[in-house]
């Protein structure tokens, strides 16, 4: 079972109670899940989502004895409201969005997202959807590159690296993910840096592939529009980009929309939507990250509907 990340901030945050509907929409192995399927109970129900079918089956098995209470959408959460609207659920009372890779996103190297072991350059939640990091970092155009590695990876060596690597895959494509991340490490020697010299373009590649940001921007309003008023969502994001994503949106929300063009009368074009319950994001505990490593650059940030 994945070990879920701030599991008791999350629980705290959402104040769950018996008959609650609630949206996982990144379901995972049904670590988040499991816990609030204890709290929302017998008469409670969850709406969980993942796109990637290997993670719906593995968490269908762990939430077995749940299985009545649960419905099940192999989908990625942009399309959360359309799918609820279609099953007729008109308002849940709580959402959770937990945006970090699960676990055999990163342990199977065949899913092409790590370069501790080398694997196909893939990095598709989704087997679905035919656009994998190979297609990017062999067909994209240089000045492609440098956008995505500088935006999604904030890869500051970004011109560099998209530089090589069309100079090199002239007369070798990239398949693997060793072969990559062996390619950058040659191309950054000389740069000092904590973490691996591959860890900010593998990010913006799955950033990518996979269109998480845009998502994130679009499916945020939705969660919260499908909220009972008081019903609350929180959200973990694990890197600046999401967090900042995360942080503006709620911004947004919690504040009433006012006409720019009129100078003289405060017209209101959208009253606010949220009130914020973390003007800080809340951070894992010294004690978690000694436990799960990987909890260490977690983020939670909450809002209630109005």
């Amino acid at each position: 079972m994945h070990i879920p990340v701030l599991k008791e901030e999350v629980l705290d945050s959402l104040k769950l109670k018996p008959g609650y509907k609630v949206v996982d929409a990144t379901l995972g192995l049904g670590g988040h899940a499991l816990e609030m399927l204890e709290l929302i109970g017998e008469k409670g129900h969850l709406y969980a989502f993942d796109q990637d079918e290997r993670n719906l089956l593995e968490a269908k098995k762990n939430l077995a004895d749940y299985e009545d209470r649960i419905t099940y959408y192999h989908f990625n959460f942009v399309s959360l409201k359309t799918c609820l609207t279609d099953d007729g659920v008109t308002s849940v009372d709580a959402a959770l969005f937990d945006l970090g890779l699960s676990s055999p996103h990163v342990d199977d190297p065949s899913r092409g997202f790590a370069f501790k072991a080398d694997g196909p350059l893939d990095m598709r939640y989704d087997v679905r959807q035919k656009l994998k990091a190979s297609d990017i970092v062999n067909k994209w155009s240089e000045s492609d590159l440098v956008e995505i590695f500088s935006k999604y990876g904030e890869e500051r060596a970004s011109k560099k690296v998209a530089r090589e690597i069309v100079n090199a895959r002239k007369n070798r494509p990239f398949e693997t993910t060793e072969q990559l991340a062996d390619f950058i490490r040659e191309q950054k020697k000389h740069i000092r840096e904590k973490k691996d010299a591959a860890t900010n373009v593998f990010q913006a590649l799955r950033i990518a592939v996979n269109d998480e940001l845009d998502v994130l921007a679009k499916v945020l309003p939705d969660a919260i529009s499908v909220l009972k008023p008081g019903g609350r969502i929180a959200v973990i994001s694990y890197h600046s980009i999401e967090d900042r994503i995360v942080k503006n949106v709620f911004r947004d929300l919690s504040k009433d929309l006012e006409d720019p063009d009129e100078h003289f009368v405060n017209k209101v074009l959208r009253a606010k939507q949220i009130d914020l319950l973390t003007k800080k994001p809340i951070i894992p505990s010294e004690s978690e990250i000694s436990e799960n490593p990987r909890a260490r650059s977690a983020k939670l940030r909450v809002a209630q509907k109005v």
